[in-house]
């Protein structure tokens, strides 16, 4: 028997609400193809992109970067996509891919390289990604996830957290074959009462443990970009060396808020290019530029400080007090400690995670390639320290790759030794961001004012302590040359000496522990805010005061999650790409 109209229309919605529920049910059980990296989609150069393109997008995302790259991917199974990144691609960069490069690839000062570097006004040197795949192609490739209490307080679905974070973690992170230097400080941070060990976990728990690494038993690093393998090459267009400098509104016509309906950008040449999305009142332009880039790029769209945008004569389209500010990075402190033989490399393997908020990790060796930097001290050097005691106006890359030249001259065994490090979590300094030029390409001034608030610089005490405490056990000194162990004032002043920092004003003033946490500060590249929950963005990320607008990535925290960010932000990343379907495919099939 034929359906009446009203009958058929029913059954069609049943059958659409059916499929979206297959699709849901698929999407919380995390089915999908065999991950290979041979489903990679194709990537372009950012000048193939044809004048007048007619193609329309329902998401267009700034940056493909940690979040950006699983953000890209889960959205492509249902949408267009169009993943615009400024750098380029990491496969075949080998000071990329091979761990033992990872000091070449972090000081690359080319124009184009992976690593931008950026002086804070604090004079610390710190470093942006500008490649695919983000912070997890030049970092120290240590994988761990954020504390129960820090989903929590993000308002995180506990249930969705649990499924996103194996799907990154199956498809890029491994145990490591923990490097000597590494179960030297396990059994340090033991022995100094740093407990219990906590074995091998991705878990942030209190005591010491060994995390994940995206390194694998080569040495090859695997990076956010390899998750775009588990997209919808079909869906899914990424363009390279697309840098986006401005984020394009429609007319209001009536509307209260300003529409984001596409972006500009240059390509490779400096070509203008502009990207559009479709009309569906759900797509978006989604910003996951990083915790500098994405306030930045609000600043130059016009959404920030009405007077900060008019004295760069940039057309308000809303004045939003708080972008920019909120900026805050763990501070870290090394120390140096010399050793019978030199220790085979390693990045961060272990961590003792303290009740106090001080985490303590190790770094070791030197890059083992003929082309290393020689005598590098790896991510404590000089080369990446601080120029905090430079005069302001001589605190340029210049002059820390001068010194870095001079110290060439310095015998190899001077440096025979690794760093036991401690950083701080969640620091009260903060500061804020603003903008230089109107130049996307360059960096904005960033101030973090490390150690201003008085119980940062006390925790950092506490770490120094620890650290002491490590020192005197057993391990350690088996470890020293003459196998009686270190004096902390001896340690502390050759960590002053030994180039971790450009020359301090208290070269021997080891008494005040206070004055070597300000004079030896260095980062470990975990800057966030920017662009705060409920300040700049709401709830679900969206931008306050304008529509199709939404930020994801490290800007919106307020503190770096777990003891490193990158576990959390590429779940972060995958996490909204499968919320976001979830509520577009629940309005849609109006449930």
């Amino acid at each position: 028997m034929a359906l009446s109209g009203r009958a058929l229309l029913l059954f069609k919605l049943l059958l659409l609400l059916l499929a979206c529920l297959l699709f849901l049910l698929e999407l919380s059980r995390g089915k999908e193809e065999a991950f290979s990296l041979r489903n990679l989609p194709p990537f372009h150069k950012a000048s193939s992109y044809p004048a007048g393109c007619p193609t329309t997008y329902d998401y267009i995302i700034v940056g493909g970067g940690t979040a950006g790259c699983p953000l890209a991917a889960t959205l492509s199974h249902r949408y267009r996509v169009l993943l615009l990144e400024r750098g380029g691609s990491p496969y075949g960069d080998r000071n990329v891919s091979y761990m033992q490069n990872f000091h070449i690839g972090l000081m690359n000062m080319a124009p184009d390289s992976p690593s931008q570097a950026f002086i804070s006004t604090d004079g610390v040197i710190n470093a942006r990604a500008r490649v695919l795949g983000g912070g997890t192609c030049i970092n120290a490739g240590f994988y761990s996830r954020a504390s129960p209490s820090f989903i929590q307080e993000a308002g995180w679905d506990e249930d969705l957290v649990n499924k996103s974070y194996p799907w990154v973690e199956d498809k890029i992170v491994q145990w490591p074959k923990i490097a000597p230097w590494q179960a030297a400080l396990r059994d340090g941070l033991l022995q100094a009462g740093v407990a219990p060990f906590n074995g091998y976990t991705y878990d942030h728990v209190s005591g010491t443990k060994v995390g994940g690494t995206i390194f694998d038993e080569t040495g090859y690093r695997h990076t956010a970009a390899d998750l775009l393998a588990a997209g919808d090459a079909s869906n899914l267009k990424v363009l390279l060396h697309a840098s986006v400098h401005k984020i394009v509104f429609g007319s209001r016509q009536g509307r209260l808020k300003a529409r984001a309906i596409g972006v500009e950008f240059t390509d490779e040449d400096g070509r203008h290019h502009q990207a559009f999305l479709n009309s569906n009142r759900d797509s978006e332009v989604i910003v996951s530029a990083g915790a500098i880039g994405t306030p930045q790029l609000l600043l130059l769209s016009g959404i920030g400080p009405k007077n900060d945008l008019k004295n760069h004569n940039i057309p308000v389209v809303l004045h939003n007090r708080y972008v920019g500010k909120g900026m805050a990075d763990n501070p870290m402190n090394s120390i140096f400690i010399p050793t019978r033989s030199p220790p085979r490399q390693s990045l961060i393997e272990t961590v003792g995670i303290t009740e106090e908020g001080v985490f303590i990790e190790a770094s070791s060796g030197f890059g083992q390639s003929s082309e290393s930097v020689h005598c590098h001290h790896g991510i404590m050097s000089a080369e990446i320290g601080q120029l905090s005691t430079i005069p302001p106006k001589q605190r340029t890359l210049e002059a820390a790759q001068k010194y870095a030249h001079n110290k060439l001259n310095l015998p190899k065994e001077v440096f025979h030794g690794g760093f036991i490090l401690e950083k701080i979590d969640g620091p009260m300094s903060t500061g804020h961001l603003v903008l230089t030029d109107t130049d996307v390409r360059n960096n904005p001034a960033v101030t973090f004012n490390y150690f201003s608030h008085p119980q940062d610089l006390n925790r950092c005490i506490y770490g120094i302590k620890t650290i002491e405490r490590i020192l005197k056990t057993n391990r350690f000194s088996e470890l020293s040359a003459d196998g009686a162990g270190l004096s902390m004032e001896r340690v502390l002043n050759m960590s002053v000496q030994a180039n971790v920092n450009l020359i301090p004003k208290h070269t021997n003033d080891t008494e005040s522990l206070e004055q070597f946490c300000k004079d030896t500060v260095i980062t470990i590249w975990h800057y966030h805010g920017g662009c705060h929950v409920g300040k700049v963005v709401d709830q679900h990320y969206r931008v306050l005061g304008v529509s199709g607008l939404r930020v994801v990535d490290g800007s919106i925290f307020s503190k770096s999650p777990g003891t490193n960010p990158q576990a959390t932000v590429m779940m972060m990343g995958r996490y909204m790409g499968v919320k976001i379907l979830r509520e577009r495919l629940g309005r849609a099939a109006g449930v």
